[in-house]
């Protein structure tokens, strides 16, 4: 991509008539957000077990004596060998927000379908702390859409992001964030699900990414992510030269 190269005068002109549009994007967050707080709840009177380090737990549980839950969907199957390297991406932002979330009266854990073995091994690797449970043997992932039986994914479509696709596709773990609410008499209430690019504003690199010269610098979403113990040392060719063309 090439770039007018102009004054100083100039560029600010530019950036003062992006700022505007900045402000504008800004006022409309605050107002989406405003609606997503205002959403009608839907109490949850199925019982959901999951396997934690600290024992068998029920969603009740997972609250840790707090009265909001963050539910991150990670894709890690019961077969598989590691956990998704997008979800892995997401996952590399956890750990610092824990003290703030902790203290806003805020609990975030991750579920996967694998074996809690399979998710402490994976998670010893990639020196994560954050919580993480398995829901292995639940109806959990499958009720909130991020887990496929092999019929459903023989069958035409898929029920993901709240509409129907192909099943081509084939992947029988997908990603998103649940939440919900406890309130004082114990019930709990599922407030809202959010699912694929639904989850781009918790990931601080990518808003970090989308401010330098060169964006995200990818042919197709998110194609540049890997492990963060997978990085070559020095970073693709096409990262550092792409703008040189």
């Amino acid at each position: 991509m090439s770039h007018a190269v102009v004054s100083r005068e100039e560029w600010l002109d530019a950036r003062r008539a992006l700022l505007v549009k900045e402000k504008a994007h800004t006022r409309a967050r605050d107002a989406l957000n405003a609606e997503r707080m205002a959403l009608p709840w839907v109490k949850l009177d199925k019982t959901y077990v999951f396997d934690t380090e600290g024992g068998r737990k029920t969603l009740d549980d997972l609250f840790d004596g707090r009265s909001q839950l963050l539910v991150y969907h990670f894709m890690l199957g019961p077969d598989w060998d590691a956990g998704c390297e997008g979800c892995s991406f997401m996952a590399d932002h956890f750990d610092g927000t824990l003290p703030h979330l902790n203290h806003h009266d805020v609990t975030l854990v991750a579920v996967s379908r694998a074996s809690l073995g399979k998710i402490q091994a994976y998670k010893r690797r990639m020196g994560w702390k954050f919580p993480w449970a398995s829901s292995h043997g639940g109806d959990f992932n499958r009720d909130f859409h991020v887990s496929f039986t092999p019929e459903e994914l023989a069958g035409e479509t898929i029920n993901y992001n709240f509409t129907d696709l192909p099943s081509g596709q084939g992947h029988d773990e997908l990603p998103g964030l649940s939440v919900f609410h406890r309130d004082a008499e114990g019930q709990v209430f599922h407030t809202y699900s959010t699912y694929a690019r639904g989850l781009e504003e918790a990931l601080a690199t990518l808003m970090l990414l989308d401010r330098a010269p060169l964006g995200r610098n990818e042919d197709e979403t998110m194609n540049f992510i890997r492990r963060h113990d997978e990085y070559e040392e020095a970073p693709p060719k096409s990262a550092c030269c792409a703008g040189a063309a």
